[in-house]
Formats: structure tokens, C-alpha cells, sequence
């Protein structure tokens, strides 16, 4: 008996020494499942965060070929913004009734001449506000003889050519000899002598070379035609007279502080008196600013009046930064619509100023990205495309508003191009792209200038774009390029009153170099309420000041997106038939 017991003992031993094994094994399995769990986590944490660096790879790539395919068009290609020939409006969206049908037949070419009259008077009135110096070539008596029958022959007729004769500018040294007259008599009889001098011009600087007609010609030279002064020194040079740039800009210095800047005072005041205005700024090196590097950028703000302004104004200002606190304290007293881009620190101008978007900064976001698309054929259907199929048909509409009154521009445009835009950004909501590409910075200008954007639904008066205000900014980018910077704050000052008044006699049809002139004979005389006759729109300023107006010149105001009417009438339908089908069950 107890040899089976100690039989059974050693039997459970056994099998406690087996289940004890058994659990080894089952917990060292668990251990090895759970390892394998964790580095099968692993493996796919490691696989999703391949598959981000890949998309953003991905991403990477797509934005670096788009601005390659930028710098080539900025580096080779127009800089127009022409709308392209295949972004016709008849073409919207590109259906199918829109495409030729191969299996019909080529047309026959049928050649059609025909001549029309060569358009006459043209030269003429090129020429019409030039003096005219006529030279006769006639032949004496004695070689008029008839060889035939030996009478004299008469005049039957005269042919006339024209040319241009240019007659480069002139300097003279004009001496100013003020006579003084004593009276002799009173000297005689003991009595204290009597002098009149005779009536002579104002020096415009005391003890000075400068004239008003010298500083008008630097100026013009300087801020019209953008030769800097070390040019226009070197020019002097070949006419025989010494004038070294720092003379000239002291001679500009002087004058704009104690002369023009009276002037310039009062088109601001003027200005801020108007309800629609334009905006836009841009940067300048100005190098001996007070607790500032010479390479900082300084800039200079551009203000002036819209298009339905009593006076055509504009004002350059000089500042050191780009901060808000300069246009808040300059537009302190306006009150009304203020045309800008999308900086954003017009849109915290206090309430009673209305900012209105400019849509040609939208249209471009879209047609740098059409432009980034390459091929070329992969344009066609693209969301570029049709975004700026979009824009250019408001700006097309545009045009057809030329010439209505404030209030039938506003009923058109509400009736017309309002369901447009409309389409518009509700199209750009179903868009999704990463913001840093070009169509993510596209959708998203679009939708955070909307508000800004649909602001020309409120008054008739405004315009779609600021392309008013960088017209106006233009000649000061271009002539940056050439005086490159400002040497003082003085300089850069002066330098916006001289713009200011050049641009303002543009916009006013009057000739910048007789109007600066004109101010600078007057105003050292002048008193303050002669101010007013001074404006460049004033009844008071000569007639030689004004530039001729010739019928050649008189142009509208065209868009660069116009199209047949019949086209829009097209191209509007097609997107409410697009819009329809797509919402319907």
C-alpha cells in the first residue's frame, strides 16, 4: 500500500513539475506575443510616420516645381497680366460642345483680301501743339527760264515734309543788375538822400546759384525721369557748368521746406476732405536715420483720391516702419471707403472707415498658380483656371459699367456680378490643399480678404481693384532703381513732397517741370491765401503749364480682362447651369 502511495506522490510531482513547465512556457509565449504586439506597433508607428515624410516630401516637391516654373516665367516670361487666349469666356468650363468634332470634314480656306483707307490726320495731330518753323527752298528768277520757250516759269505748287528738330536744353548765366537811383537835389540842399531801387525777383535761395527754373529741371530729371544727381552732374558737365550733387540735393532740400511744402499741406488737407480713397505703400533705403542700420528698410505710403474725386490728389509720406500707427494717424479725419491690398494693418483702421479689397491682388494668387502648371496642357480644367475664369469675368463686367452713374453701376453690379463672386468663394469653400502650396495660398487670400472683397456691393462709387493707387506708386519703383536710396530723412521727406506734386500735375493733365517752376517763381512772394490758386486743377495756373490734349490721347480707361458681351452674357449662364445641375437631387 505504501508503495503505491509513494508511487502516486512521485506521479503528482511529476505532473506539478510538468504544469509548473507548462506555465514557464505559457508566460514565456506571452511575454514574447506581447514583445511581438509592441514591435508590430512599432513597425506601423515607424510605417505611418514614413508615409507623413513621404506626403510632405510629396508636398515638398510639388511647391519647389511650382516656384521653379514662377522664377522661369518672373526670369523669361511676360510680365503682363494679360488673360491668356485659352481662358476665353466662351470656353468656361470646357464642354463638350465646345470642342471640334473630328469626324467632320476640314473646311475649304478661302482667301479674302480687301483694302481700306490708310487713316489720315494722324501725324497731324501729333504734331499739333509743336511751334512751327518753315523753311522755304525756292529758285531765283534766273533759273526759272523755260528752257523751251524761254519764259519765266511760275509757282504751280509747294510739297511739304515734316521732321523733328530737338533742340537740346540751353544754361546761361542770367545776371539780375538791380539799379539804384539816388536823388541828387536833396544831397545838395543838406537833406538826407532819397534811394529807390528798381522792382527785380526774389532770390529763390539767398546767395545762391539756384533758380527756379534750375530746381525745377533737377527735379524733373530726378523724380519724372529717374536720373539720379550724380547724372545729372556729370550731364552739366558737358554744357560747361559745375554744379556738384550736393548742391543740388540742398537746392531740392531747401526749397521743398520753405517753398512746396505749403503746397503739399494743403492737397493732404484737401485729400482727406474726399470719402473714397486708394492706399498702398512701399519700402526705401534711407541711410542716416537717428538709432537706425543704413540697411533697414524705411517706407515710403501712398494715399490719393478715387477715380469719382473732385480733385485728382496724390500724397507720398515718408515713414520709418511699416506700422499701423502711420496710416492711423494720416487718414485721422477721413471718414469713408479706403481702396487697399491685404496688408492686414489697413483692416484695423477704426470703424468709420470702410477698407474695400482689391481683386486683381486675388486674381493673381490664381494666375501664378495657372502659371506654375506645367505642361501646359494640364492647365486646361484646372482649379486655376477657373478661378480666373471667375475674376476676369467680374473684371470683364466691369468694363460694361464704364460710363454709368455712381448708382446704375451699383444696381448692375449687385444684379450682375454679385452672383458671381457669389459662386466664386462658395467654389474656392470646396477646395482643400496644404496651406504653403500655391493653391493653399490662393484659396486661403481668397477667403480671408471675402469680407474686404465683396465691400464694392456697398457703394458705386468704389472700384474693384488698387490698381489706381500702384499706378500712382509705380514712377517712385521705378526711379528707386536708379537713386537707389535716400542719404538723410531730410532727402526722403523731400523726396515725397516732389512726388507728391509731380503726380498730382500728372493726374491733373499739367507739365511737372513748367508747374514746379511756375510754384517756385511765385510762392517767395506769395501769401498763405494764395495757396489755393496754386492747386495744379486751379483756373489760375497758365495755360503753358498744361499739357495739350489731343484726340489720340483720349482714351477710356480699359480693362485688361474686356470681352464680347455676348461671351459674358455665355459665360454667366454657364455657371448657373453648372451650379444647377450639381444641386440638383
Amino acid at each position: 500500500m505504501m508503495d503505491k502511495i509513494s508511487e502516486l506522490e512521485q506521479r503528482i510531482e511529476t505532473l506539478e513539475a510538468a504544469a509548473e513547465d507548462q506555465s514557464k512556457l505559457i508566460e514565456t509565449q506571452t511575454e514574447t506575443i506581447d514583445l511581438l504586439t509592441e514591435q508590430n506597433a512599432l513597425l506601423k508607428k515607424s510605417g505611418d510616420q514614413k508615409d507623413q515624410i513621404i506626403s510632405k516630401q510629396g508636398e515638398l516637391i510639388k511647391f519647389y516645381e511650382e516656384q521653379f516654373a514662377l522664377s522661369q516665367r518672373r526670369q523669361f516670361g511676360q510680365s503682363s497680366e494679360q488673360t491668356p487666349d485659352q481662358l476665353r469666356f466662351e470656353n468656361l468650363f470646357n464642354e463638350s460642345e465646345a470642342l471640334a468634332d473630328p469626324s467632320l470634314p476640314e473646311p475649304e480656306i478661302e482667301e479674302i483680301t480687301y483694302k481700306r483707307k490708310k487713316r489720315k490726320g494722324k501725324r497731324e495731330d501729333d504734331l499739333s501743339s509743336l511751334p512751327v518753323e518753315r523753311t522755304d527752298y525756292e529758285l531765283p528768277e534766273s533759273e526759272r527760264i523755260c528752257p523751251e520757250c524761254g519764259d519765266v516759269m511760275g509757282d504751280i505748287g509747294v510739297t511739304v515734309r515734316n521732321e523733328l528738330e530737338v533742340i537740346p536744353a540751353r544754361v546761361l548765366n542770367r545776371e539780375h543788375a538791380v539799379h539804384a537811383y539816388g536823388c541828387a537835389g536833396c544831397e545838395k540842399n543838406g537833406k538826407p538822400r532819397q534811394i529807390i531801387k528798381a522792382d527785380a525777383p526774389v532770390p529763390l535761395i539767398s546767395g545762391s546759384l539756384a533758380s527756379p527754373s534750375a530746381v525745377a529741371q533737377i527735379a524733373t530729371q530726378k523724380y519724372v525721369n529717374g536720373i539720379p544727381l550724380y547724372r545729372q552732374e556729370k550731364g552739366f558737365t558737358y554744357d560747361g557748368v559745375v554744379i556738384s550733387r550736393q548742391n543740388m540735393a540742398n537746392w531740392l532740400i531747401y526749397c521743398s521746406q520753405n517753398y512746396l511744402v505749403g503746397i503739399y499741406s494743403l492737397m493732404k488737407a484737401k485729400l482727406l476732405e474726399e470719402t473714397v480713397l486708394h492706399a498702398d505703400e512701399t519700402s526705401v533705403q534711407v541711410l542716416h536715420e537717428p538709432d537706425r542700420a543704413a540697411k533697414t528698410k524705411s517706407y515710403e505710403w501712398l494715399y490719393r483720391a478715387s477715380g469719382c474725386a473732385g480733385y485728382q490728389i496724390v500724397i507720398f509720406e515718408y515713414q520709418e516702419t511699416r506700422r499701423r500707427d502711420h496710416p492711423d494717424e494720416f487718414l485721422k479725419d477721413f471718414k469713408g471707403f479706403l481702396h487697399t491690398d491685404g496688408y492686414e494693418v489697413y483692416h484695423g483702421l477704426p470703424p468709420d472707415i470702410t477698407v474695400v479689397g482689391c481683386w486683381s491682388h486675388c486674381r493673381r494668387y490664381w494666375e501664378k498658380l495657372y502659371e506654375s502648371i506645367t505642361p501646359a496642357a494640364a492647365r486646361d480644367g484646372s482649379d486655376a483656371e477657373r478661378g480666373l475664369v471667375y475674376i476676369n469675368l467680374l473684371f470683364a463686367f466691369e468694363h460694361e459699367y464704364i460710363g454709368m452713374t455712381p448708382n446704375e453701376r451699383l444696381e448692375w453690379r449687385i444684379k450682375q456680378s454679385k452672383p458671381v463672386s457669389d459662386d466664386f468663394f462658395g467654389w474656392v469653400e470646396t477646395l482643400r490643399a496644404p496651406p504653403k502650396t500655391l493653391l493653399g495660398e490662393a484659396i486661403n487670400y481668397s477667403l480671408s480678404q471675402r469680407e474686404y472683397l465683396e465691400n464694392i456691393y456697398l457703394d458705386g462709387r468704389l472700384e474693384i481693384s488698387n490698381n489706381r493707387a500702384e499706378r500712382a506708386l509705380r514712377p517712385f519703383v521705378q526711379g528707386r532703381k536708379q537713386w537707389l536710396f535716400s542719404n538723410t530723412p531730410n532727402g526722403a521727406e523731400s523726396s515725397s513732397i516732389y512726388y507728391s506734386l509731380i503726380e498730382t500735375a500728372k493726374e491733373n493733365n499739367i507739365n511737372p517741370y513748367q508747374y514746379i517752376k511756375f510754384l517756385l517763381e511765385q510762392l517767395p512772394t506769395a501769401k498763405s491765401s494764395d495757396l489755393e490758386t496754386l492747386m495744379p486743377w486751379s483756373e489760375n495756373i497758365p495755360e503753358y503749364c498744361r499739357i495739350p490734349v489731343k484726340a489720340s490721347n483720349i482714351k477710356q480707361e480699359n480693362s485688361m480682362y474686356t470681352s464680347k458681351k455676348g461671351s459674358l452674357r455665355n459665360a454667366l449662364q454657364k455657371l448657373r447651369e453648372r451650379y444647377k445641375a450639381k444641386d440638383s437631387p
